[in-house]
């Protein structure tokens, strides 16, 4: 990547690793990377539905955002990582949208960490509110917004994408 293109990348990783700062480097690394392949690789544009699909917000819930986490490393035992992630349509919440997202995360990530999504439709979110379901709700406002569509910039363009989700396509 260009210094040019740096200057064009209004996404920055820090953002996301100041958002998670009471954690460890490592964690931070590890966060901004599973938010980074999380906004990157679900298709969307394969469905027919009337709206484009797109993320609202990825949230961090869990021990990492109650600041409970443990890391044995003698038995290996750790706390998993919790996303919740809110999309705009109940369409793009389904199985079959997160399934490739989950490949995605099982190959970069090698059991490096256990990823644990949640996907929630907006209309889902406004019916909790609706029935004052604590439990979501609860865990909503406890937890750390890692993005969200109408406050964070766009990631790059496609190709840059690729680079990203792989990082062994990349150029020097």
């Amino acid at each position: 990547m260009s210094a040019h293109d740096q200057v064009q990348d209004v996404y920055a990783r820090e953002v996301v690793m100041a958002r998670v700062g009471h954690l460890i480097r490592r964690k931070q690394q590890e966060i901004e990377r599973i938010t980074r392949i999380l906004r990157n690789s679900v298709p969307f544009e394969e469905a027919a539905v009337p709206v484009e699909g797109k993320i609202q917000k990825i949230v961090l819930i869990g021990p990492y955002a109650r600041r409970t986490w443990y890391e044995d490393r003698a038995s290996l035992y750790f706390s998993d990582y919790e996303f919740w992630i809110i999309v705009n349509h109940p369409h793009f919440a389904s199985d079959i949208h997160w399934s490739q997202v989950k490949a995605v995360l099982d190959c970069e990530l090698r059991n490096r960490c256990a990823v644990s999504l949640t996907v929630f439709s907006k209309a889902d979110i406004k019916s909790a509110k609706a029935a004052r379901d604590h439990f979501v709700l609860d865990r909503l406002e406890a937890g750390i917004v890692l993005f969200k569509d109408s406050r964070d910039a766009p990631l790059l363009d496609t190709s840059a994408r690729t680079a990203t989700i792989n990082p062994s396509a990349r150029k020097a």
